[in-house]
């Protein structure tokens, strides 16, 4: 089992996206730790704000095979893959972390080069791992947030409610 930490961001109907895509990780990989939730302004596009946060859990399928999984749930969620990078969108799940791996694991980055560059990543990945440290920088999490450029992006903080909190391991 691997320690895998995954990046969820909605800007279209995102509170229902946001729950519809917690509940459907819960119902695959119970318990969840789950971040603060925070209201992020897009980036690389004019658009909504987001609501982005982390999620970590245990997981023992194969990199690929959860992409695709995680793929799922977007589609789920009526997620449409356009042509350009910076997009609003209903639902965005990205691997961050999948354990200690490192390079490019079946297609997809680990760890996802965004941990360092955004602060709609890294807030949140802090909120759930402060003290676990960057496979490649080997340095904690926290560390690399108390050096960030906090105020370049904003983020803020915002309470949310989910219908359901079985299995759930909130901050």
């Amino acid at each position: 089992m691997a320690t895998v930490y995954v990046s969820i961001g909605s800007n279209i109907n995102r509170e229902h996206h946001i729950t519809e895509s917690i509940h459907a990780l819960n119902n695959r990989f119970a318990p969840l730790r789950i971040s603060n939730f925070y209201d992020c302004q897009s980036v690389g596009f004019e658009g909504d704000n987001f609501l982005n946060l982390v999620v970590g859990f245990e997981c023992d399928l194969p990199v690929a095979q959860l992409a695709k999984v995680l793929h799922q749930i977007e589609l789920e969620n009526d997620r449409k893959r356009e042509t350009k990078a910076y997009a609003s969108r209903t639902l965005d799940i990205d691997i961050l972390l999948y354990g200690n791996q490192v390079g490019i694991i079946d297609g997809v980055e680990l760890p996802r080069c965004e941990i360092t560059e955004y602060a709609f990543v890294l807030r949140p990945l802090v909120d759930v791992a402060a003290q676990e440290l960057h496979p490649t920088l080997n340095i904690s999490f926290q560390h690399i947030w108390n050096n960030f450029d906090q105020l370049s992006q904003k983020t803020e903080l915002i309470p949310f409610k989910l219908s359901f909190t079985e299995s759930l391991q909130l901050p």
